[in-house]
């Protein structure tokens, strides 16, 4: 893909921006993470999400570990460019619990209430079995 201006875009302080995941074909959001410069044009450029890790303070390149790869179908920001959407073909579960999108907590009678079970067991998605 060719890499648009990336200047015209709302990097908060921390140089990031948040990026929304989302199944190109259902529309499931699928995660909610972080890219800085950097990491968005290595997406543009390889045509496979990669994020900034906050925790780990380095590229996160989605599935590099787990196999669980989001190849990129599309890459929109919002009207206020503060906010990028990543629509991709998701191989695998795209959250680290093994399930098969990150927002698997719904409010319920003042609960979080689990709605979904994980479908892989994170222990085999990262190699700690």
């Amino acid at each position: 893909m060719e890499i648009p201006d990336l200047d015209t875009l709302k990097f908060n302080a921390d140089g990031l921006i948040p990026a929304i995941s989302q199944q190109h074909d259902t529309g499931e959001i699928l995660i909610l993470a972080w890219m800085n410069r950097d990491s968005l044009a290595e997406t543009f450029r390889t045509g496979v999400a990669c994020y900034w890790s906050r925790s780990r303070q380095k590229f996160w390149k989605k599935g590099e570990s787990s196999g669980q790869i989001q190849t990129v179908k599309a890459i929109r920001t919002d009207c206020d460019k503060d906010t990028i959407l990543l629509q991709v073909d998701q191989i695998g579960v795209a959250c680290h619990t093994g399930r098969h999108n990150c927002f698997f907590l719904e409010a319920q009678a003042g609960e979080w209430v689990e709605i979904a079970k994980p479908e892989v067991d994170p222990d085999q998605l990262y190699g700690k079995k």
